[in-house]
C-alpha cells in the first residue's frame, strides 16, 4: 500500500525537455513514460511575453481538464473536469480585467474562442501559468492540448497525440505539476 502512495506521488511531477531552447519538439516524461510533443513556435523562455509564441519555461500546477463532449467521453483521469460549450473563450487582451481567465462569447475584448472545429481543444489541459498572480503582458491560455498533424508548433503551449494526451491525464492528480525545462 505504501509502495502504490509513492508511486502515485512520483507520477505527479510531469517533467517536459527539449534538445535546445529555439526546438519547437519536446519529451513529456512522467513516472517512466515518455511521450512525444509539441512546443510553441519560438521554442521554450524563461520571460514568456504575450504573443511571443514561446513556451514557458517553469513549475506550473495543472489546474483541470477541459473537455467537449460532443467529442466523446472525457478519459479517465485524478484531475477536476469541466466540459466545453460553444461559447466558452478564454481572454488574451493584457489590458482587460479579465486577461488569462475564462470568458463567455461573444466577448467584448480579445477572447480566444474554445469551442474549435479543428479538434485541438478537443481535450484541455489548463495550466498555472501567470494566473496567481497574473502578470499584465505575460502571457495567458497556456494550456496542454490535442496536437496537429506531424506536430506543428503551437502558439505556446505543449500538443500531444489523443492516444498520448489520454496516457498523460490517467497519470496525474490534484497536485500534479508541470515542470518545463
Amino acid at each position: 500500500m505504501a509502495g502504490a502512495r509513492v508511486r502515485q506521488q512520483c507520477a505527479q511531477r510531469l517533467l517536459i525537455r527539449a534538445r535546445s531552447r529555439a526546438a519547437t519538439h519536446g519529451l513529456v516524461m512522467i513516472g517512466g513514460l515518455v511521450l512525444r510533443c509539441a512546443l510553441g513556435r519560438s521554442g521554450r523562455r524563461s520571460i514568456k511575453r504575450e504573443g511571443d509564441g514561446a513556451t514557458p519555461i517553469g513549475h506550473w500546477p495543472v489546474r483541470h481538464l477541459m473537455f467537449r463532449r460532443d467529442a466523446g467521453l472525457p478519459p479517465r483521469t485524478g484531475i477536476t473536469i469541466r466540459p466545453i460549450r460553444p461559447n466558452d473563450g478564454w481572454c488574451d487582451a493584457p489590458g482587460n480585467r479579465n486577461y488569462n481567465r475564462p470568458v463567455r462569447h461573444p466577448y467584448p475584448a480579445s477572447a480566444e474562442r474554445l469551442w474549435r472545429s479543428d479538434n485541438l481543444y478537443d481535450l484541455v489541459l489548463v495550466l498555472g501559468h501567470n494566473d496567481r498572480p497574473r502578470k499584465r503582458g505575460g502571457g495567458s491560455a497556456i494550456f496542454g492540448h490535442l496536437a496537429r498533424p506531424g506536430y506543428a508548433p503551437t502558439e505556446g503551449c505543449i500538443a500531444l497525440s489523443r492516444r498520448d494526451m489520454t496516457l498523460l491525464l490517467s497519470r496525474l492528480g490534484r497536485r500534479s505539476i508541470v515542470t518545463v525545462l
